[in-house]
This record gives C-alpha cells, structure tokens and sequence, in this order.
C-alpha cells in the first residue's frame, strides 16, 4: 500500500469535445488564467501546460484541443497534439458537458481514450442542472462507453466539486518529488500568451466565420521594466473577414485593441503600446510553413526581455 502522506507529482491531461469547458477548468484549478476562454468551440488550438504545486503535490495539467473532424491540416495538427497529450501521462480528465445528452460525436471522443492509463469522466457544468437526478443516465451513458476509474460531477465556473476533484487527482498520481519549481506556473512564452489574449478578444468580440479564420503573430516585442511595446499581425483568410474585423470607422478593431491592452497590462504589470495590424492570408489553415510560425514551440526564446 502507499504512503498517503508521501509526496505525488504527474502529468494529467485534460481531453473532450469542443465546448466542454475544457480550457475553464485548467483556469479553475490553477487558480490562474492560463488560457483563453470563449463561448465558440474550439478555442484551444495547441496543448497548454498547467502546473498546480500544493505542500503534498505537483499536478502538471495539459490542456488540449477539443476532439474534432479533422478536415484541414490545421485540424489535423490539433489532433495530433491530442493524442500527444494522452501518451505517456498518468492520468487523464475527459471532461463532459453534463448539461448535455451525450451524442455520437462524444462516442467516438470517448473511444480515444488510453485504455492503459486511469481516467476520470469529469461532467463539468453542473450548475446549468435543475435537477441533478438528470446526472445518472448521463452518467450510464458515459461509463457504458468507458471503464473510468472514478466520476465527478464539477463547475468549472462555480467552483463547486473542484475540491475533491484534486483530490482525487493526487490520490492517483505516482509518489515522487516535484518536476518544476514552486513557482513555475505555465510552459508558455509570454510572446504567444499575447497572441492568444489578442485572439481571445477576437473570439469575444466577433461572430459567424471569423473566429477560426483568425491567426495571429507577434512582430515585435520591446520590454522595458516600465513599458512593453508590442506589435501584432492579425491573419485572416478572406478580404470580408478583414472588414468585419475593422469595424465601421475602425470601431471593432479599436474595441479589440483595447481590450487585449488591458489585460496584457495586467499580466504585465507595466504599461502596454500595442499596436495591430490586419492581413489577408487565403488558406493559412493548409500552410504547413505558416502554421509552424504560429506554433508556441516556436516562439520559445524570441521574447526579447520578456519572461
């Protein structure tokens, strides 16, 4: 038997279809926004690293894309991430809408699962429930599909279950030392945390095709203890979507603009001058050259002063 007081560190990583509040629930048990939200899905295109250090654990949290069709090769590189993400990890999160009847589309997201490593079904979003009998046949539904070690009912937005959500997570983990220092939070450069802040401004202020359509790329990034001057390049496909981006008289462009300043100074801790710019790229989304541009991976080190 294990020693419960020993101290436990691992991977878990966090998988499920679009929209089910995946990217919240890292946010949530971090306790830092470490990605963006919306309201479409999709919203994360890439894995992001969460880590969670309490005195008796370290839980490195990796967040994922939804599990989608993969119908372009941007598609087909998120899902390669996805299934990145469920190797060599040792525990694994699928969060489900229980809201939500489960569908066809949430079958064959469950059927991705490792059988060799222990999963959770999370059913996140309990807070949209009148009435939580409607939990059970959801529930059934789920673990008929799937042999899940344990089943917690969670709000990623409340807060409620989260509690003992990690602690079920860290009973789970393997006994060991911590991975990162105490004070490592995320594997993210800062360079592509502002292209997700400016894109997540989008994503909000935006409908219909633009949001998918968008990509962007930080140009250039000077820091001072004092003053951050960042520029950015907002790529999307087609002319229309460039207009709608703009606003009439530049209104949404400057609502966008604002927005992503705000919180970038926030984060910062410093004045931000951002300034952005919009460009036409058609199919971005099938440029294999451009998409490794867009990777974080590639941003690492090219930050300048940044940390």
């Amino acid at each position: 038997m294990s020693d419960e007081s020993a101290h436990r560190a691992g991977f878990v990583s966090i998988v499920g279809r679009p929209n089910a509040g995946k990217s919240t629930l890292l946010n949530a048990l971090v306790g830092e926004k470490i990605a963006i939200t919306a309201h479409q899905p999709q919203t994360t295109r890439t894995t992001i690293q969460g880590v969670l250090t309490t005195p008796s654990a370290q839980i490195i949290f990796v967040d994922t894309p939804g599990i989608h069709k993969s119908d372009t090769l941007f598609n087909k590189r998120m899902m390669e991430t996805v299934r990145s993400a469920l190797a060599a990890v040792d525990l694994v999160l699928f969060v489900a809408d229980a809201a939500r009847p489960p569908s066809e589309e949430d079958r064959h997201s469950v059927s991705a699962l490792p059988p060799a490593t222990k999963s959770f079904l999370v059913l996140n979003k309990i807070d949209r429930l009148g009435d939580k009998r409607l939990l059970l046949p959801v529930t059934e539904q789920y673990t008929a599909w799937h042999a899940f070690a344990e089943v917690i009912p969670v709000s990623a937005r409340t807060g409620n279950g989260l509690d003992e959500l990690k602690r079920f997570i860290i009973r789970y983990l393997p006994e060991g030392p911590p991975l990162f220092p105490e004070d490592y939070v995320t594997d993210q450069p800062m360079r592509f945390i502002a292209s997700e802040i400016i894109r997540e401004q989008i994503l909000r202020a935006t409908r219909e095709e633009v949001p998918h359509a968008v990509a962007i790329l930080i140009d250039t990034w000077e820091e001072t203890p004092t003053l951050a001057r960042i520029a950015a390049t907002i790529y999307v496909e087609r002319p229309g979507q460039k207009t709608i981006l703009i606003g009439n008289k530049g209104q949404m462009f400057k609502k966008i603009g604002a927005g992503a300043r705000r919180e970038l100074e926030q984060r910062l801790g410093s004045k931000v001058f951002l300034s952005l710019f919009v460009k036409v790229k058609p199919n971005w989304r099938e440029d294999p050259s451009f998409l490794s541009a867009v990777d974080w991976r590639s941003m690492l080190g090219s930050e300048g002063t940044a940390e």
